[in-house]
């Protein structure tokens, strides 16, 4: 192993600890804010209440399929799997989405109900300390997130982030629609807030879908990457030229396909020399990423086109 290979194995498994500690950590928050939530809507009764609370037991399903895919996402490739497995993150996203979107659907119903039948909020002080702390806890986990990502470039991190960051809205939300139906007697704030959040979480769901979708369709990057890495390869002084370049996602795993066209004279030896070198330039740019590189004499996609009319 060449000390260049030995860097990036310990960048990736840093990167693969992050990840799980993320998950780990997204997973307790989840339960201290289930229990607290769960003890105040018991109190107040409140609709919007119930919102956050339900949207703290799917960030705990969430959670849970998400550390299970991270695992499942870091774990080596194999004989069977020879691209590694970081699909596992881009499908786990998948079943998060649909399962938000139906708590999205379940709480919109809800709210509407007690918008023809309004209920009075009760104990909304002692709630209101609830979303205080939940604020202070999912604060602090969705900046150690923003970390992990920054570093790793999880999807199923982003994915959780995008949870507990939407959380910080909706808890805000909560707070007004307390104050505003239990302490000043508007008792159609609190079912107002529950359309809110029930809005925000089904927007959350859209966007793990999408996110989800591109990485299994193998989207490709955009144009503003695509450019980086074509100037990078075409700014070694030996490539004359570049075509087919190929990206794809899957997971934090990254994967780029791309010929290069060299004097067709020179040797074999100096060729596979220079697409290393070219290689390592791309891999500044994407430390972690599985790099392909094909070789062609320059001038052999024109030779081809013309062999082709003939």
């Amino acid at each position: 192993m060449t000390a260049q290979e030995g860097l990036q194995a310990t960048t990736a498994a840093r990167a693969n600890h992050l990840k799980t500690y993320a998950g780990l950590a997204a997973v307790g928050v989840a339960l201290i804010l289930i229990v607290m939530k769960l003890g105040a809507w018991a109190l107040t009764g409140s609709v919007a209440m119930l919102g956050s609370l339900l949207d703290s037991a799917l960030d705990l399903v969430a959670s849970g399929i998400n550390l299970l895919a991270i695992r499942q996402a870091i774990a080596p490739a194999d004989h069977e799997h020879r691209f590694g497995h970081g699909k596992a993150e881009p499908i786990a996203g998948l079943g998060q989405a649909a399962v938000i979107a139906g708590s999205a659907t379940f709480l919109l119903l809800e709210s509407i109900g007690r918008l023809i039948a309004p209920v009075t909020i009760a104990h909304s002080s002692m709630a209101l300390w609830v979303i205080g702390v939940s604020l202070a806890l999912t604060l602090a986990l969705v900046l150690f997130q923003r970390h992990v990502i920054a570093k790793t470039g999880s999807i199923a991190v982003a994915a959780d982030h995008l949870h507990y960051a939407g959380d910080l809205a909706m808890n805000a939300i909560v707070i007004l629609a307390l104050v505003l139906s239990g302490i000043f007697g508007w008792a159609n704030a609190d079912a107002l807030g529950g359309i809110i959040i029930a809005g925000l979480i089904a927007y959350g769901a859209w966007e793990i879908f999408r996110g989800s979708y591109d990485q299994l369709m193998d989207r490709e990057f955009e144009d503003g990457e695509r450019e980086r890495i074509k100037a990078a390869v075409l700014a070694h002084p030996d490539v004359r030229q570049m075509h087919d370049l190929r990206t794809r996602r899957a997971g934090s795993d990254i994967f780029i396909q791309f010929h290069v066209e060299l004097d067709g004279n020179m040797p074999l030896s100096r060729a596979h020399r220079i697409s290393d070198e070219v290689e390592d330039r791309v891999k500044l740019l994407y430390p972690d990423a599985d790099v392909t590189i094909h070789q062609d004499p320059a001038g052999y996609p024109e030779r081809v086109s013309a062999l082709a009319r003939a």
